[in-house]
């Protein structure tokens, strides 16, 4: 009719709705994000919300049991950010009232630079003094204005807020939720199969943000130790500079550590061999003994799909969307690894039942 093809009017309202569709989840990819954060919170809060269950008498709900450990954990996250938020403010707008006179010393650069880039000291340092006007324009202001909203307590309020509200939904909410997205599907090898889907990416996120969880904490104890021993200056502010960059797989871990290295620097620190050596010796230790035994089978995903994930994820979203990258690698893994398994059980059970069938007639 009127020269309109049925099927290809499918096929074109069907990318029509699935544009509109990814289009409406990039207008909302702030609120989406809050969402998915407040997810990842209630996947830490997990297993502390289990172990009090356990020692709470049956009779009381578990409502009440979330709400005994959220009111915990609010009086030790504000404790918490009272004591070490004033410390890191202080390191971080000391840092940078101190760091345009830092960014002059290029006697520091000499000293650091080895012998075998002699010839080519010149053109490096010109490169490096036009990179520290960069700095000077850029990284200044924003430490700054970092430290003065720490130490102030300021920052996004409503995003503060809304996480743990919707952290507690979740782990109040979540079986119920779940329970009606299975009993939206009639066909009960379809509803098998996304029972499967739901509970390997549950396990996958609970064993990889609980684990990253340990692993950002393990490395805020011991950069803060480390380098308190040694008397880095600012040794709180980068140590939580680090803890932070471990959430980003790959890249953050070796920036955290270019970071260390380049203020010790700057401030004049004689032993930056003890750093190198030290990051060098924790990453061993974190990629081949910690996070192995934390993340066990959780995330498999090949090293060069990560690193082919976060430099995608960094250009899609930025910070987040290179945090974020990993786990939507391994959930797409898990969904697709489901989905070809169902093909092949249908592929040799249904001819079975088919054979079956006729035999009996």
């Amino acid at each position: 009719m009127l020269g309109l093809d049925r099927r290809a009017a499918r096929i074109a309202w069907t990318v029509f709705l699935v544009s509109l569709m990814i289009g409406a989840v990039y207008a909302m990819r702030k609120t989406l994000m809050i969402f998915v954060i407040a997810l990842f919170f209630a996947y830490m809060l997990t297993p502390l919300v289990d172990f009090v269950a356990r020692f709470v008498p049956q009779k009381v709900s578990r409502t009440t049991t979330l709400l005994l450990v959220y009111i915990a954990m609010m009086a030790l996250l504000i404790t918490g950010a009272v004591l070490l938020g004033t410390k890191i403010g202080e390191e971080a707008t000391g840092l940078a009232t101190k760091l345009p006179q830092m960014l002059q010393r290029t006697d520091i650069i000499d000293n650091m630079m080895p012998s075998w880039l002699a010839p080519y000291h010149d053109k490096i340092l010109n490169s490096l003094r036009g990179q520290m006007q960069n700095l000077d324009q850029e990284v200044l202001p924003m430490l700054q204005s970092a430290g003065e909203r720490i130490l102030l307590g300021l920052g996004n309020v409503l995003t503060i807020i809304l996480v743990p509200i919707l952290s507690f939904f979740f782990l109040k909410d979540g079986p119920v939720l779940r329970q009606h997205m299975l009993d939206s599907f009639t066909n009960e090898n379809n509803r098998k199969m996304l029972e499967d889907i739901l509970n390997d990416v549950h396990e996958l996120l609970a064993k990889y943000i609980r684990a990253l969880f340990l692993l950002s904490s393990a490395t805020f104890l011991s950069y803060t130790i480390f380098l308190s021993i040694l008397g880095v200056p600012y040794a709180i502010l980068l140590s939580v500079i680090a803890a932070i960059l471990e959430f980003i797989p790959v890249v953050g871990p070796l920036l955290a550590a270019a970071i260390v290295l380049l203020v010790a620097g700057f401030t004049g620190f004689p032993h930056l061999l003890w750093i190198v050596f030290f990051c060098a010796a924790y990453r061993l230790f974190q990629d081949y003994v910690l996070s192995p035994y934390l993340m066990s089978s959780g995330v498999e995903v090949p090293p060069l799909l990560v690193l082919f994930g976060v430099l995608a994820g960094e250009q899609i979203a930025g910070v987040p969307g290179m945090f974020f990258s990993v786990p939507v690698i391994a959930i797409l893994r898990v969904i697709l690894v489901r989905i070809e398994r169902e093909q092949r059980r249908r592929q040799i059970v249904e001819p079975r039942e088919r054979l079956a069938g006729v035999v009996i007639s």
